[in-house]
């Protein structure tokens, strides 16, 4: 009977160390959410109006992203429609819904379509750097072993992350990554939003998959902050915000 026991001991830790090595290929479904209510209420007397409309909208948006990698490149772009619509179309588009981020582990670089307010852009650049500091908290997110990971954009954005080092690629959702394996969960305070893989499909992708739209001005990522800074000189309260969303 012992036997037994280490047999099936000794087969199990092999498939586990096994899923470690080998996933290096696959797609994630990530959920983005955003908590509407917050967002609004930071605005304080700019949005009056908003309490009027408060109970015809929820207070959470979801929209979903996918995104397909292998060892030397990812891609993520727009996934599937969230159920009951985007409740943004009422503010004229959400914010980053469009967006398509190619990156290149290997080159350590990153090409980007980018739609802000109608204009497109298209970003080439090195892959963001970003200091990060790994913390003991551990949580399971999609079937893995996560581990926590917080870091700062823009000198005073707090973000935090989770990742797996069962997944080797150094990706995450958007232009963020640099970290020992995959972001599977992403959190900006400031932005009340999160992205949470849903699934993990370890299936390999297409070359096809891989393929960038070129339309819209190019422009590195400073450039398109100090384009955006620009104009959003003028707007309040919301101009961090909006800047904070499109250098994501």
């Amino acid at each position: 009977m012992k036997k037994i026991f280490l047999v099936i001991a000794t087969i199990m830790c092999a498939h586990i160390g096994a899923r470690a090595q080998y996933t290096t290929t696959g797609k994630i479904e990530y959920e983005r959410k955003v908590n509407i209510y917050a967002q609004m209420e930071e605005m304080g007397d700019e949005n009056e109006w908003f309490e009027r409309i408060k109970s015809q909208i929820p207070k959470f948006q979801s929209t979903f992203f996918d995104m397909v990698f292998d060892t030397a490149r990812s891609i993520y772009k727009p996934g599937r429609e969230a159920p009951g619509g985007n409740t943004f179309k009422m503010f004229g588009g959400g914010p980053a819904t469009e967006n398509i981020v190619l990156t290149d582990f290997v080159a350590g670089k990153v090409k980007a379509q980018k739609t802000i307010y109608e204009q497109k852009f298209i970003v080439e650049d090195s892959a963001r750097k970003i200091d990060w500091v790994v913390k003991d908290e551990i949580r399971t997110i999609a079937d893995f072993k996560c581990h926590k990971a917080v870091g700062r954009i823009c000198d005073s954005v707090y973000v935090v992350a989770f990742y797996t080092e069962d997944i080797v690629a150094s990706g995450g959702p958007e232009m963020f990554g640099g970290l020992p394996g995959m972001i599977l969960e992403l959190a900006i305070p400031r932005l009340h939003t999160t992205w949470t893989a849903d699934k993990v499909e370890l299936i390999p992708p297409k070359e096809t998959d891989f393929t960038m739209p070129e339309k819209g001005k190019k422009v590195n990522e400073k450039e398109l902050y100090e384009t955006v800074k620009s104009s959003f000189k003028d707007w309040g309260k919301m101009a961090p915000r909006n800047i904070w969303w499109t250098v994501l």
